[in-house]
């Protein structure tokens, strides 16, 4: 598989060399060689120890032939508070304390309750301490080690609120990395399943992790995946958006390439069709990668829903799609340059809606486009308590009382709120407001030539989606190319016993996910039935 050439547009910031920013796997400590090690207590004490939520705790044991010392450092609020007490009353009981401990390593790794303690060295101290583990100084000279007691306050597990189903799982992801993964591992329980790690931002160290199955995803996918990852170069990722622009392939387009979800069981989905998952810690959304743009329109209820309530549901998303792009367009191009192709009783209806209206067509479409959207803003922005009501006051008295001042005419308000109403039947948030966008420029085409302008409009954004990719594969497939393989589960979902083999999209590695002769038994001939029995 060929990748285009991914182009960088990280700029240095005040014209600072690139050089300033370090590789995101070091920590930006100094070489421990230049200290003896009884003052590796003093060194993370100058690093980051003038911080409040710094905590440095000393349990001493001593004995008549032995003295042992040992430091505790973590941060306040990162670190499991019970893990931590426990570990704590290890150290100080006195009847398995240190003093009766020849090895003190050998001892602290027996017994301390902590899930992993591992010796490390001087340099990764400082990070593991930032990242929630409590560092444990031995004498100050015997041995370093990190428990991995990281904890703290964390969202719960709950249902996710941007993309709602009736019938499926009810969990989402949180911010926290280790809880999503753990997620992933409840639904796909097999070890080819693999996470590859890494940390990303100069300030932050943000961890991301990447999620594919060994066997299923494309092995050059998964490379370019990593290789774009470690190519990013900045101070800061705070959420997975971030991680979409610096790795996307369109990087001047308003349609996505890359899928975010909340939902493990998306993610799941897509990892068993060879897909490749980005886990970014800090953010409950998740980004699946490569997409196609017909995925875009299926939810992960057309799958747990029967297959013909599936292909409906599908037909109704995509006829919503042109509705939402191209209705306020057409409107204002039949109304204002085709009136011939309107039946002439509508014609005089629409005629008397707009005598006294003192806009032109295209500027009250806009005009209401524009305040629906400051709507629809202010909706989202506003306190969970009075959003309902900016909604109703918008969608009911604003409206009402603009036709009855003569503003607009009531046949836009209907055009406007049903092309609204449409945008919100697509399941990605991301492709509807890339429809929103490219509707404002198809009703300005459309005030202009009509529809030819609307013609003019299309052609080239057709072209455009023709010309994208994803990681080396057609945005348009399996449309463009035409994969015929991959149409039982397009348009039409195909029941599940007759989907044998997974999408065509990034290879032909493992493409068997079920084997022959699922058909039920009711729905097999009478030769097929006594096949299928026999086996």
């Amino acid at each position: 598989m060929k990748f285009k050439k991914h182009k960088k547009f990280f700029k240095p910031m005040n014209n600072i060399p690139r050089d300033h920013y370090h590789d995101p796997s070091n920590t930006n400590t100094e070489d421990m060689s230049d200290f003896q090690q009884n003052s590796i207590v003093d060194w993370i004490q100058k690093k980051i120890g003038g911080s409040s939520d710094v905590v440095f705790r000393t349990v001493t044991s001593s004995s008549e032939t032995y003295t042992s010392k040992v430091t505790i450092i973590y941060i306040e609020g990162l670190v499991d508070q019970q893990l931590l007490s426990k570990m704590l009353d290890v150290l100080s009981n006195t009847e398995t304390s240190l003093r009766n401990a020849l090895d003190p390593v050998t001892w602290l790794s027996t017994h301390l309750p902590v899930g992993s303690l591992q010796s490390t060295d001087t340099n990764k101290l400082l990070k593991a301490i930032l990242d929630g583990h409590a560092a444990i100084i031995v004498d100050d000279k015997s041995a370093a080690f990190t428990a991995a007691i990281a904890g703290g306050a964390r969202r719960s597990i709950e249902e996710p609120t941007s993309q709602t189903v009736l019938r499926g799982p009810k969990e989402g992801f949180t911010e926290d990395i280790s809880t999503n993964m753990a997620l992933l591992r409840r639904i796909i329980r097999t070890p080819e399943l693999q996470f590859d790690s890494l940390a990303i931002g100069e300030y932050t160290q943000t961890k991301v992790s990447v999620a594919f199955i060994k066997g299923i995803a494309d092995p050059n996918v998964v490379k370019e995946v990593k290789k774009r990852l470690e190519s990013i170069n900045t101070d800061s990722i705070l959420e997975s958006g971030y991680i979409e622009e610096f790795i996307q392939d369109g990087v001047f387009t308003p349609f996505p390439t890359i899928m975010n979800t909340e939902r493990p069981d998306a993610v799941a989905g897509g990892l068993l069709e060879g897909l490749v998952a980005i886990i970014v810690d800090g953010t409950p959304f998740v980004l699946l990668a490569p997409v196609s743009f017909f995925g875009f329109f299926i939810s992960s209820e057309d799958y747990y829903q029967r297959y013909d309530i599936a292909t409906f549901l599908r037909i109704i998303r995509f006829t919503s799609f042109f509705v939402a792009l191209l209705l306020p367009s057409v409107f204002i191009a039949v109304t204002t340059f085709q009136q011939e192709m309107l039946p002439t009783p509508l014609l005089i209806s629409l005629a008397a809606q707009r005598e006294n209206t003192p806009l032109p067509a295209v500027v009250e479409a806009l005009l209401m486009e524009l305040t629906f959207e400051v709507i629809r803003e202010a909706g989202v922005r506003m306190p969970r308590a009075i959003g309902p009501a900016i909604s109703i006051v918008g969608a009911l008295v604003l409206g009402q009382s603009a036709v009855q001042a003569g503003l607009v005419s009531a046949a836009m308000v209907i055009v406007v709120s049903f092309t609204a109403i449409s945008n919100f039947v697509l399941p990605a948030i991301n492709m509807a407001a890339a429809v929103r966008l490219l509707r404002f420029a198809l009703m300005l085409l459309a005030g202009s030539l009509g529809l030819f302008g609307i013609l003019a409009g299309l052609v080239p954004i057709l072209v455009h989606l023709a010309s994208l990719q994803t990681f080396g594969v057609p945005y348009l497939q399996p449309a463009a190319p035409f994969k015929s393989s991959n149409m039982k589960d397009f348009v039409f979902r195909f029941p599940w016993w007759s989907m044998r083999t997974r999408p065509a999209m990034i290879g032909d590695i493992n493409r068997i996910r079920q084997g022959p002769k699922q058909k039920p038994n009711s729905l097999l001939t009478s030769d097929e039935r006594n096949d299928h029995s026999d086996n």
